[in-house]
């Protein structure tokens, strides 16, 4: 591949690279699309441990650019020197260690097997981990993995002879993975008691908080909704591992109907992320040096620059507003800060996209541009959602994007649970900073830590979003509340069956209510709910002014 004039102000840090700098030197994606098993049935299909396999071959092949099944010799000499298998964990298997198992199926003894938490932060996060350890000298070679078979269990699920799978299952006293990550309960009793139990039911509530923000009526917003995510279809459309690579117009996409139901307004089922799909992706990541003695050509070597990773106040209760992220914008502040570049230096994105909201808050606070594509994938609609997995992709697409665009920078997000957890990292052909670079941290903001080590640049902003206020909740509120936001749960028949309403007391607390009643959910459904008055029963019902 023919090199570039490298871009930007960091640039100029490319004629020394510090052996141990983190890269990833190889990616592979795999999406197993229906049919594949031919007339042999469901049960032939490929597990989420095959899948992590399969995509960790293909990472191995891509270390010198080989064709697929090729012999991979630079991705075998890493491979002998592999040190940590760190599997983001599946959603549609439980395995006691599928690290153990990745490992054992690759033929190699492996010293640290580690599994994550539950989070679509996980991706992200295990890449800036792994790139601090790497710099640190923790670390030498590291594969990243993970893969989910939701298409494979659902249609099993849904078959008339409901054929049992035969994936693996690992006896009970197979040693424990190393855990990464921290395993928290996403919401308060309270808030699970009114509905608010899974991300379908929570995102509606920063979706309809970020319209009123903008100012746009219901109907506005449904067609800016239209046009933001028909340009990802059109990203999916080129990307050859999308689960729907096909580009849909915007009013294809809320246009109401059998195949694209209303789930919970706004949302139809094309503006959500499709989760049903057999997809896995995996990172080969090793030091500097490392690359150099397997002979990895320096055209394949991509660089995790600078990365962050923070969590919003935990609970929905106690956030400030619901139109907005703190950890997004100081997580983002401070990695370009880090770097000595601005947003606008950045070519490349992949931001996390399991619903609208998601994209819009996080462009906002990143201070993008409105009008820049958000994904090079295709986002969790098209692209296709894995579990936990789908920034494995953004990040192993964003690689191949780099890679084609010598000198360019890229930025991906993952995101765990209800806009909660946030993990983010920047991406180049050409290394950063080295240690003792200078790296100005005088405008940081306040209270963020930051390592900077063999080239690569972290900033943990938690101190910093913790000492940001919060909202006191009110768990007995009776009486005059007003709407701040609220999510609608609809039937398969497009029928609303339930509301649950964000409410502030006079006092300005919050409190949460549901609406059932079919005259006031009709009247959420087709007037603006954002700001209306109501009366909060004892029962917890609330009676719409």
């Amino acid at each position: 591949m023919a090199s570039c004039p490298p871009r930007g102000r960091y640039a100029g840090h490319l004629m020394h690279v510090d052996p141990s700098t983190p890269v990833i030197v190889g990616v592979g994606q795999v999406t197993n699309r229906p049919g594949t098993e031919g007339d042999q049935g469901l049960t032939f299909r490929p597990e989420p441990v095959d899948l992590m396999v399969e995509a960790i071959e293909r990472a191995l092949e891509d270390c010198d650019g080989g064709s697929p099944g090729g012999p991979a010799p630079v991705g075998r000499r890493l491979l002998e020197r592999l040190q940590s298998v760190r599997v983001v964990a599946p959603v549609t298997w439980e395995y006691v260690n599928p690290a153990e198992l990745v490992a054992t199926r690759m033929g190699r003894e492996v010293p640290e097997l580690m599994v994550t938490t539950p989070g679509g932060n996980s991706p992200q996060a295990l890449v800036n981990a792994t790139a601090l350890a790497i710099a640190r000298g923790d670390l030498e070679v590291a594969l990243i993995t993970g893969g989910d078979a939701g298409f494979t269990q659902t249609a099993a699920q849904r078959h008339p002879d409901r054929p049992v799978l035969p994936w693996t299952v690992q006896l009970v006293d197979t040693p424990e993975p190393l855990i990464f990550g921290t395993d928290l309960a996403p919401s308060t009793a309270a808030e699970e008691a009114r509905g608010l139990d899974a991300p379908l039911h929570v995102y509606p509530l920063f979706e309809h908080a970020w319209r009123d923000q903008t100012g746009r009526t219901p109907n506005e917003h449904v067609e800016h909704l239209g046009t933001l995510w028909a340009g990802a279809s059109q990203v999916a459309a080129g990307n050859p591992y999308a689960w729907l690579p096909a580009a849909r117009s915007p009013e294809e996409l809320v246009t109401v109907g059998d195949d694209n139901r209303m789930v919970a307004p706004p949302y139809r089922k094309l503006l959500c992320a499709d989760n049903q799909v057999d997809q896995a992706a995996a990172l080969l990541m090793c030091s500097a040096a490392e690359a150099e003695a397997a002979g990895v050509p320096r055209e394949r070597w991509v660089f995790p620059l600078a990365g962050a990773d923070a969590a919003d106040h935990w609970f929905l209760s106690h956030r400030e507003n619901f139109h907005s992220s703190p950890a997004i914008r100081l997580s983002g502040q401070a990695a370009l800060t880090l770097l000595g570049i601005t947003i606008d230096e950045v070519a490349h994105f992949d931001l996390y996209s399991c619903f609208p909201s998601a994209v819009e808050i996080a462009s906002a606070e990143l201070g993008m541009d409105p009008t820049t594509p958000f994904t090079v994938t295709g986002g969790m609609t098209f692209a296709g959602g894995p579990g936990f997995n789908y920034s494995s992709h953004g990040i192993a697409t964003m690689v191949h994007t780099l890679r084609q665009d010598p000198g360019s920078i890229g930025l991906v997000t993952g995101v765990g649970f209800y806009l909660t957890r946030h993990s983010l990292g920047l991406y180049g052909t050409e290394p950063g900073p080295v240690r003792g670079g200078g790296v100005a941290t005088a405008d940081l903001p306040e209270n963020i830590v930051m390592s900077d080590s063999g080239g690569f640049l972290y900033a943990d902003p938690q101190r910093a979003v913790a000492a940001l206020p919060q909202c006191a909740p009110d768990g007995d509120a009776e009486g005059e509340i007003t709407v701040e936001t609220y999510s609608i749960a609809c039937g398969r028949d497009g029928t609303p069956e339930r509301a649950v309403v964000a409410g502030r007391t006079p006092e300005g607390r919050r409190t949460w209510a549901n609406v059932t009643d079919a005259d006031q959910l009709n009247l959420l459904m087709t007037e603006e709910g954002c700001g209306r008055l109501g009366t909060l029963r004892p029962d917890g019902e609330l009676d719409l002014s």
